[in-house]
């Protein structure tokens, strides 16, 4: 098990590099990122509905730019990375100088885990130390203030999909 952790941290690190190459490479020629995708995320918690509109992180490229370099996230805002399929993923904070609460939600749509209040520009790794198929970003705190708990359903087309897989 300790051998099987060892070569996914690996394969996570080598990764990152990619991904920071990618931006680098991206900032020097000037592409500004398209638009992403737009939709509405409900999450169905024990004190009722909490909707956000949300940016869709789909592609590996969008995923790898994320909320980075954004200084504002709308209070009912968020970022729905879809993975495509249930795998473990690890989110970071580097260039991203909003703190954030991060929701990892497995195929059925249920939140598996939660990182409260990540630190901003961090290069910490944050492991849903579990396969995932999807991870929602939100403000900080935003977690707390709706009491959104592990176990809460998160409504979306996605995990309709996943349910007939």
């Amino acid at each position: 098990m300790r051998e099987r952790f060892t070569a996914v941290r690996a394969l996570v690190a080598a990764a990152l590099v990619v991904v920071a190459v990618l931006a680098l490479e991206t900032a020097r020629a000037g592409i500004e990122p398209k638009p992403l995708a737009r939709s509405q995320v409900t999450i169905a918690t024990g004190a009722g509905p909490v909707v956000f509109n949300v940016e869709m992180a789909v592609t590996w490229r969008e995923r790898a730019q994320g909320l980075q370099r954004r200084h504002y996230l709308a209070p009912d805002a968020g970022m729905l990375f879809d993975f495509g399929k249930s795998e473990p993923v690890v989110m970071w904070m580097k260039d991203t100088p909003l703190p954030l609460d991060i929701l990892f939600i497995t195929a059925d749509g249920r939140i598996l885990s939660i990182a409260e209040r990540t630190r901003p520009l961090s290069t910490e790794m944050i492991p849903s130390r579990w396969p995932v198929r999807a991870v929602l970003e939100v403000n900080a705190g935003t977690v707390a203030r709706h009491h959104i708990l592990p176990g809460d359903r998160v409504i979306h087309p996605i995990f309709e999909d996943a349910k007939a897989e």
